[in-house]
C-alpha cells in the first residue's frame, strides 16, 4: 500500500485546505443557526417535520446557489432535508448550473476555493 509522502509543499497545502474548510464550516454554522431560528423545522420540499433529535438532517439551501449571499432576513435561504437538498443540487448541476427554465440565466458563481491561491501566497510571506 502506497503512503502519501509529506513534503513541505504538501504540508502547507494541507494546512491551507484545512483552514479553508474550517472557515467554510464557521460561515455555515452562522447562517444555519440563523435559518433554524427564522424558519419552522420543516423541509420546504417534502414537508417532513424535524425535532431536536433529528434536526441535523435539516440543511440550509441557498436559493440563488451563492453561498456568500447570506442576508440577515434569510431571504436567500430555505430549509431542506438532506435528501431534498441533494436532489436540488443534482437538478441544478444537471441543468449545467442554470436556474429554472430560462436558457439565458447566469451560471452559478460560487467557488469554494476561489481565494486559495491568495491564502497560499499569504502563507509564503510568513
Amino acid at each position: 500500500m502506497a503512503t502519501k509522502k509529506v513534503t513541505p509543499d504538501n504540508a502547507r497545502l494541507d494546512r491551507v485546505i484545512a483552514q479553508a474548510k474550517r472557515n467554510q464550516a464557521a460561515r455555515e454554522k452562522g447562517y444555519r443557526e440563523q435559518a433554524l431560528k427564522l424558519y419552522p423545522w420543516i423541509c420546504g420540499r417534502c414537508g417532513r417535520e424535524f425535532t431536536g433529535a433529528n434536526v441535523q438532517l435539516l440543511e440550509v439551501h441557498h436559493r440563488d446557489h451563492n453561498h456568500d449571499n447570506n442576508p440577515p432576513d434569510g431571504s436567500n435561504w430555505e430549509l431542506l432535508c438532506t435528501y431534498c437538498h441533494e436532489a436540488e443540487h443534482r437538478r441544478y448541476l444537471d441543468s449545467d448550473g442554470r436556474s429554472g427554465e430560462d436558457p439565458d440565466a447566469q451560471r452559478a458563481t460560487y467557488k469554494a476555493f476561489a481565494d486559495l491561491d491568495a491564502l497560499l501566497k499569504q502563507k509564503d510571506k510568513k
